[in-house]
């Protein structure tokens, strides 16, 4: 283990020379990984990323190497010497057998008929089953199974030839969205690393040293089928889910062997895959060259990009990947001893209980259970032994779901949420005796819903189902399997009771549904953190961090904890913050939910914008706490008057509007709607004529015109958007987003936290919970905190992109000034925030209590902001 003196001139190979900060930054990270611990990192400059992380990697190569490299040549030997004998089976093409039944299995699908639909039979009931064992702890279909033991990648232990392919001491890079993995490859194409051996030996044994100036990364990133399918005619279809059961339905035995997806890997191909593999690892590539790689060798990068994880250095993956233990074994992803770091971390927490979280409708169920009744009319005398017990048994529940759905519907109380008790949704007719565990393993290995699903389609037109499933033109798009979507409810059922809670929601568009809420995300991230040497949770804007360590890490100890905030790389005065607690004529700002809707404080926030707006250089950004508070202040604000014209109008004059709205697409506007006055563009388009109207104005425009964009906290401009230079000079921030803590969803989470076990109600009373203490208020309130402060610093984070950049940050509500809230700014942020001094409205002072915006006015924040732009 190194020392931080010891790290003191190490060199992290960054691809520029670091700021002071980057430095301090890299030599954390650096001792975090070295040491094994679970680290916590904010810091608002991103760029840096990929040296530390590779570094520690190639340090880690250099130890290693040294002990394997006595039998590396031999296992060289072995892989060619295999990968000859594919090459020379691939050239040499299938044996005329397998020609001959493919044509002939073919030959047979053509001429069945709806006995395609018959369910096998099933007696594989034991508890300790391996294929129950299979199905219930990996989620995978038998297809995928097959085609995962053809390219060697085994779920239950590894075959003999992975002895031949080196586990290298790996990087796991997760951030939320593919577009995100995309920025941190391309800075990783900046970075030039030597290499870890400094000297190659050739195949002779002659000792050649060869100096080498850099060695190339070894990187994959790995995707979804919807990602990576290069089948045009399965590609183009709608959703992840339907791409992936239409590919699935490809490999099934009974579709016809010119009907199957071309670019599957076998064995006849395994040398494609190969290929593949030396391609991808030759240079950096993201998750587009791989696509653009299968298309032009003819192989699907989907299941080719296993075969590159374990020689590779670095592997980024979106959330999904994971965070979800079905999905890392799918992909035969070892955590083990390797490094997992997860950027944008700020949101991991959401996104774990959102993967874990769904819901089901009253129609979907009802739809369900028509099409069983459907299939049961044709197949009941068919069915025998476990296919008849199991199938009755699923009949009973969607019965006794859809029951407690139709009651709750009829209700006179007419009560629009609550929560639900397991046992209330298992009260039909033999219902509370199934075992839901052997019922969603025997759901996945009979494939059931497919069946079902193929029999309606087959039913409503056999001639197109027959053309559909073994044509050669673009298929038709299938909607997914009803009964495939419950399945994933009825998986949440197994759930521990201590993990989640499930309510009922009532909405006039959707009807009445259930839903499943993962409330606590311990258990499902633990895995992660216990596999792996060391994990880092990065991201600009982290604060508050105790969230984390109460809801993710409340079991590891503190000595392996480890929590760092960066200041930021541009100098102090780049930044000036102001919490706005009153406006131009006093009017306090506190825009709670039960007084933000007065019409006096909306218009003296309008006033205050349009002063603002004349000291204000080009872009300027504002986020509201919620798209319906944002139309009703735009409402408001077209009928209110400044002047001889509406608040609205004037701000227009000093600078154009941009609004976003929720209910637009981000596909490319259709041209034909383009001239309706009463269409708005999408978010896309809108950023676009925002961008365009800062930075290319018209001859006639006024210097630093810039303009107004009017976004929402936690919106679509919240995140993911870099608002740098002349896009964002102010950042205003108005009000705190706290969630409806009335909410069903949001008290039981908040009596989680509170009590730390699942909330628990009588069966006459859907919404009670334990008694209340002062200290479970505190830590409720607490938490509301940390939710609406941990959205709002994501929304500042928009702004100030690199050293040269400044802004003003200007938090509108007098809460802001409150010591509580403060404390939850980033570090950044606190550290170039004008306190005012003097009592008299709350907020802060020296001692970190005290004075807020005081005996100040508005004048003064107005002032300020001038001041700052002075001879800028």
């Amino acid at each position: 283990m190194q020392s931080s003196a010891a790290l003191d001139g190490k060199d992290f190979h960054h691809p520029y020379q670091p700021y002071d900060i980057q430095i301090e930054f890299m030599k954390a990270v650096y001792e975090c990984i070295e040491e094994g611990k679970v680290g916590i990192f904010e810091s608002p400059t991103d760029q840096d990323e990929p040296a530390w992380m590779l570094e520690h990697a190639r340090e880690q190569k250099r130890q290693n190497a040294f002990r394997r490299k006595a039998d590396t040549e031999a296992r060289l030997a072995q892989i060619r010497a295999r990968e000859q004998r594919q090459r020379e089976r691939y050239a040499n093409g299938e044996p005329a057998s397998k020609k001959l039944k493919a044509e002939h299995d073919g030959n047979d699908v053509d001429g069945d008929d709806d006995t395609r639909f018959m369910l096998d039979d099933y007696e594989s009931d034991g508890e300790h089953s391996t294929e129950n064992r299979k199905a219930t702890a990996a989620g995978l279909s038998v297809e995928t199974q097959a085609l995962m033991k053809k390219l060697g990648i085994e779920l239950q232990k590894p075959k003999e030839d992975d002895a031949d392919v080196e586990d290298e001491v790996k990087i796991f890079y997760c951030s939320r969205t593919h577009s995100q993995l995309t920025q941190f490859v391309n800075e990783l194409r900046r970075v030039k690393i030597p290499p870890a051996l400094e000297t190659a030996v050739s195949d002779k044994e002659e000792a050649i040293e060869v100096t080498l100036v850099t060695e190339e990364l070894k990187h994959v990133s790995l995707g979804s089928r919807k990602n990576l399918c290069i089948n045009s005619k399965v590609a183009k279809l709608a959703g992840a889910t339907a791409v992936n059961e239409r590919c699935l339905e490809l490999q099934q035995p009974d579709t016809p062997k010119d009907c199957k997806c071309p670019y599957l890997p076998t064995k006849e191909n395994e040398t494609l895959v190969n290929d593949f593999r030396d391609h991808t690892l030759a240079r950096i590539r993201d998750i587009e060259d791989l696509g653009t790689l299968g298309k032009r060798l003819g192989i699907c990068p989907y299941y080719a990009s296993r075969s590159v994880i374990k020689p590779s250095e670095i592997v980024t993956l979106p959330y999904p990947l994971l965070l979800q233990r079905p999905a890392r074994e799918a992909l035969d992803l070892s955590l083990k001893d390797h490094v997992v770091i997860i950027d944008e971390a700020h949101n991991l927490m959401d996104a774990i209980s959102n993967i874990h979280s769904i819901s089901v409708s009253l129609s979907q169920l009802q739809r369900s259970r028509a099409q069983l009744g459907i299939y049961l009319q044709k197949f009941r005398n068919r069915l025998k032994g476990k296919n008849r017990v199991y199938v009755t048994q699923i009949v009973r529940l969607l019965d006794s779901l859809a029951g407690f759905l139709e009651a709750k519907k009829k209700e006179e109380r007419g009560e629009m949420e609550g929560i639900v008790e397991d046992g209330d949704l298992m009260k039909g007719k033999g219902v509370d005796q199934i075992n839901l565990y052997k019922l969603m393993a025997y759901l996945q290995t009979s494939k059931l819903a497919r069946k079902v699903e193929g029999y309606i389609q087959y039913t409503t037109d056999p001639d197109g189902l027959s053309a559909r499933s073994h044509q050669k033109g673009p298929p038709v798009e299938a909607a997914v399997p009803v009964l495939t979507h419950i399945q994933g409810f009825l998986l949440a059922l197994t759930h521990p009771s201590a993990e989640g809670k499930i309510f009922f929601t009532k909405d006039e568009m959707e009807g009445i549904s259930l839903k499943y809420m993962l409330l606590d995300p311990t258990h499902h991230f633990r895995e992660i953190v216990e596999d792996a040497r060391a994990v880092i949770l990065a991201g600009g804007t982290m604060s508050p961090m105790n969230d984390y360590i109460t809801q993710l890490f409340n079991y590891i100890p503190s000595a392996r904890l480890k929590t760092v905030s960066c200041g930021h790389v541009i100098p102090t005065e780049n930044l000036l913050a102001f919490p706005v607690s009153r406006g131009p004529s006093g009017v306090d700002f506190e825009f709670t939910f039960e007084k933000r809707n007065n019409n006096f404080m909306i218009d003296e926030l309008g006033h205050a914008f349009i002063e603002l707006c004349q000291k204000i250089p080009d872009g300027v950004v504002i986020f509201f706490p919620s798209y319906a508070y944002l139309d009703r202040v735009v409402q408001r604000w077209k009928m209110a008057k400044h002047g001889g014209a509406t608040i609205y109008a004037a701000l227009s004059q000093l600078k154009p509007i941009f609004l976003d709205d929720p209910h637009i697409s981000t596909s490319p506007p259709n041209p034909k709607l383009t001239s309706n006055a009463t269409s708005s563009p999408p978010t896309d388009s809108t950023l676009t004529r925002y961008t365009r109207t800062i930075l290319s104005p018209t001859p006639t425009t006024a210097p630093h015109r810039g303009a107004l964009l009017l976004s929402v906290i936690s919106g679509r401009m919240s995140e993911g958007i870099n608002f740098s230079d002349a896009l964002a000079r102010a950042v205003i921030v108005v009000g705190l987003p706290f969630p409806n803590p009335h909410a069903s969803g949001i008290r039981a989470k908040l009596d989680f936290l509170a009590h730390d076990r699942p909330v628990s109600s009588p069966a006459n009373s859907s919404h009670s919970f334990p008694q209340e203490t002062k200290d479970t208020r505190e830590i409720k309130r607490q938490a509301l905190e940390n939710m609406a402060m941990r959205a709002v610093n994501q929304s500042i984070g928009r702004a100030i992109r690199h050293r040269g950049d400044y802004a003003v940050v200007l938090l509108f509500d007098a809460r802001y000034a409150r010591g509580s809230i403060e404390g939850k700014l980033p570090g950044w942020i606190r550290r170039g925030l004008v306190r005012w001094g003097g009592g008299g409205g709350g907020g802060v002072d020296g001692d970190g209590h005290g004075a807020g915006q005081g005996k100040r006015g508005f004048g003064d924040v107005v002032r300020g902001v001038e001041g700052f732009f002075v001879g800028r």
